[in-house]
C-alpha cells in the first residue's frame, strides 16, 4: 500500500535526482537531457536509473557522484545508481525547456534524431549508393538558417562546431542520435 508520505518521499527523491546538472553542459540538468530515466523509492533505499548520451560518454561517473551526494543533501542513505543501455538514448529525449535552455546558452540544439524516411536496418542495406541528409542548423544567437559545419567535433564528443555566416559567430551544435 502506497501512503501519502510514500509518495511525498519518491517525489523528494525524483526532485534531488532532477537537479543534478550535467558536467559538459552546466546548463541542463540531468532530467532536461533525457538521461534520467527512473527514480523509485524502496524502503530506505533509493534507485537511479540513468542512460548515458552514448556509451563512452565521460561524464557518467560524475553523473553518479553528483547524484549520490544530491540524494545523501536530501536525506537519503542507500543510494543505488543503475547504468541502463536499452532504449539506447536518443537527442529526442531532450525536454522542450532543454532544448530552450540550449539555445539560450548558445548552443544550437539538435533536429529530430530519425528525420522523415529515414531507413534503418534492412531498408537501409536494400538502398544503393550514398545517403545524403540535409542538416540545417540555425545559428542560436541570431536565429539565421545560414551556417556552415566547421568540424565534426566541437567542445565535447556529443557535440560538433559550426558557424553562422550572418553573424560569423561560431557555436557548438549538439549532434542528433
Amino acid at each position: 500500500m502506497v501512503t501519502g508520505s510514500d509518495v511525498v518521499t519518491g517525489d523528494r527523491a525524483r526532485a534531488a535526482a532532477a537537479s543534478v546538472v550535467d558536467p559538459e553542459i552546466p546548463t541542463l540538468t540531468i532530467d532536461d537531457l533525457g538521461i534520467l530515466r527512473d527514480v523509485a523509492v524502496d524502503g530506505d533505499t533509493v534507485r537511479v536509473s540513468i542512460t548515458p548520451t552514448y556509451a563512452g560518454c565521460p561524464a557518467m561517473d560524475v553523473i553518479r557522484a553528483d547524484l549520490r551526494r544530491a540524494l545523501s543533501a536530501a536525506g537519503f542513505q542507500k543510494i543505488e545508481v543503475e547504468t541502463v543501455l536499452r532504449p539506447a538514448w536518443t537527442t529526442d529525449w531532450i525536454s522542450e525547456s532543454g532544448r530552450a535552455k540550449l539555445a539560450a546558452s548558445g548552443i544550437a540544439p539538435p533536429g529530430p534524431a530519425q528525420p522523415a524516411g529515414f531507413a534503418r536496418g534492412a531498408d537501409a542495406a536494400r538502398r544503393t549508393g550514398p545517403v545524403q541528409l540535409t542538416l540545417t542548423v540555425r545559428c542560436p544567437r541570431c536565429g539565421s538558417p545560414s551556417t556552415e559545419q566547421v568540424s565534426r567535433f566541437g567542445s565535447t564528443a556529443c557535440k560538433s562546431l559550426w558557424r553562422c555566416r550572418a553573424c560569423q559567430e561560431p557555436f557548438d551544435h549538439v549532434k542528433p542520435l
